[in-house]
């Protein structure tokens, strides 16, 4: 997903809603008005304040809570952004393998699978495009290159 999807699926504050100056990211979900200092909160932003006061509740509570989607308090989740608090009987499942893991999409074992399979096929892609001098020219063996005037 780009940067901009990102911003739209998480309702990044860009314009104060007090006074209409331009919202500066501060961090953590937290933005601050360039004029009027006014604080207003990204989904994630939201979530994660409410979670801190609110130890193991659930994307059902969160929802009704501060007005996040469940669907974006799972993609929170996905992203390794939040997790799953300890001892809840709540949990996701690993893509692959379908252990039992807290965020993310991946278990630890899985990750270090799909990170090498990535690695591999880039350096593939690389071999693939980097022929060499005269190498690969597909037809033209035997040619001349250039021609002198």
């Amino acid at each position: 997903m780009d940067g901009f999807g990102t911003f739209d699926m998480y309702h990044v504050p860009r314009v104060c809603k007090e006074c209409g100056g331009v919202m500066v990211f501060k961090g953590v979900g937290e933005y601050h008005c360039e004029r009027c200092d006014s604080v207003e909160y990204d989904d994630y932003g939201k979530v994660r304040l409410f979670i801190e006061e609110n130890k193991g509740a659930t994307a059902a509570e969160i929802e009704s809570a501060v007005g996040v989607s469940q669907r974006v308090v799972r993609r929170l989740l996905k992203d390794g952004r939040i997790e799953i608090a300890e001892g809840s009987n709540v949990f996701l499942r690993c893509e692959l393998c379908g252990k039992q893991i807290r965020s993310g999409q991946y278990c630890p074992d899985c990750e270090i699978k799909v990170h090498r399979r990535m690695e591999a096929k880039q350096r593939d892609m690389l071999r693939k495009d980097t022929h060499g001098f005269g190498l690969d020219l597909g037809g033209e063996e035997g040619q001349k290159r250039f021609v002198r005037e």
